[in-house]
């Protein structure tokens, strides 16, 4: 089973000849679901080895343009490179109040039809996520009619208790958002694997007379049997402990996050992806437009003992070292800002292109 990230943009604010705008694709299971979709992420998907027709969930951190302007091209490319009588699954998205408004909008005004439908799934944010100045009354979204190719979505609101949204929960894994601060409503997300059961333990199978066949595919899938002689097994007889899944945690622009859920959330992460828009020495200016720099995205890293950490989203000042120009700064100092807040964690500065490795884990959990 595996996974990986990869990413496809990360650079600020716009598209450059280096960098795209913001873009991360989760691959799993055959899958590919994208967090977030800048200007141009429809071009670095064909020049990348990925495929834009696996696309089955998309996730939108906030309303800004370079995480969200490519969305409406990207579906409409899809549609032109997929057969009309393909029965392709409709494609979820996941993003901030306001976004089904936008794509209803475009595609009317576009005159645009897919061949696939499409569902936005929003979610509600709450008044602590930006300066009160920032916030919009945007409860109008929901009064247009829905087109042929867009199902109806839901509106996805905080859970007050665990302090976070449920977006996905399936048999594999479970994906939640959760509240960032940033000068419009932004949120992070993570995908968590479960929990998948431990190996079958041959040697008490036999002992209790299992006969190999059908029934070790159900005691492995959690059912209890009976036996011939009329024993029952139970699969806690016979399982060893199960291993524990992985998961991912991936922001969006932010200053900070809001309440504790991130905290919780994120604990033990094998890989964190966190903007890094400026570096240290310009932490006063990062905080003021509600960026991060390498240091606050480390700290949070070394809080929640992360075990990768992924530095995104560079303003355009940051160039490789054979390329750094007047006015510019060699973007590999907003890694070494960062290793001086860690301890053992490992960073990476991401690369249009770059893909990161999720290997299975194989340490069991405690029972």
């Amino acid at each position: 089973m595996a996974m990986d990230v990869t990413f496809l943009g990360t650079g600020a604010a716009y598209p450059s000849p280096t960098r795209g705008a913001s873009a991360t694709v989760i691959r799993f299971e055959g899958e590919c679901w994208l967090f977030d979709c800048g200007e141009g992420t429809q071009t670095q998907f064909m020049r990348s080895h990925l495929k834009a027709g696996r696309i089955t969930k998309i996730f939108i951190t906030h309303l800004h343009g370079d995480h969200f302007f490519g969305l409406p091209g990207l579906l409409c490319t899809i549609s032109l490179q997929s057969s009309s009588t393909t029965n392709k699954q409709p494609v979820n998205i996941y993003g901030p109040l306001g976004l089904r408004s936008f794509l209803r909008r475009i595609m009317d005004l576009s005159h645009s039809q897919l061949v696939f439908p499409y569902v936005v799934h929003e979610l509600v944010p709450t008044r602590d996520q930006c300066p009160m100045e920032e916030q919009k009354e945007v409860s109008f979204v929901d009064r247009d009619d829905v087109s042929l190719e867009e199902v109806q979505g839901t509106a996805i609101r905080l859970d007050p208790v665990a302090d976070s949204y449920v977006l996905v929960d399936n048999e594999q894994f479970v994906i939640k958002a959760f509240k960032l601060f940033h000068r419009i409503p932004s949120f992070g997300f993570v995908v968590e694997e479960k929990r998948r059961p431990g190996k079958l333990n041959v040697q008490k199978l036999k002992e209790l007379g299992v006969p190999p066949g059908p029934l070790y595919g159900k005691l492995k899938d959690g059912v209890t049997v009976v036996l011939e002689n009329g024993t029952t097994v139970s699969p806690l007889d016979v399982l060893e402990d199960p291993l524990p899944g992985r998961k991912i945690c991936i922001f969006g622009d932010c200053s900070g996050i809001v309440g504790d859920a991130a905290v919780r959330l994120c604990h033990e992460a094998d890989l964190l992806v966190h903007e890094a828009t400026l570096d240290d020495t310009q932490a006063a200016k990062a905080i003021e437009h509600g960026h991060s720099t390498p240091k606050m995205a480390a700290e949070f890293a070394k809080l929640c003992q992360v075990k990768k950490l992924a530095l995104t989203h560079f303003s355009q000042r940051y160039k490789p070292a054979s390329q750094v120009g007047e006015g510019d700064m060699d973007v590999t100092e907003l890694k070494r800002q960062a290793e001086l807040v860690l301890d053992e964690q490992e960073v990476f500065l991401a690369e249009d292109f770059m893909t990161i490795g999720i290997p299975i884990k194989n340490k069991r959990c405690a029972s």
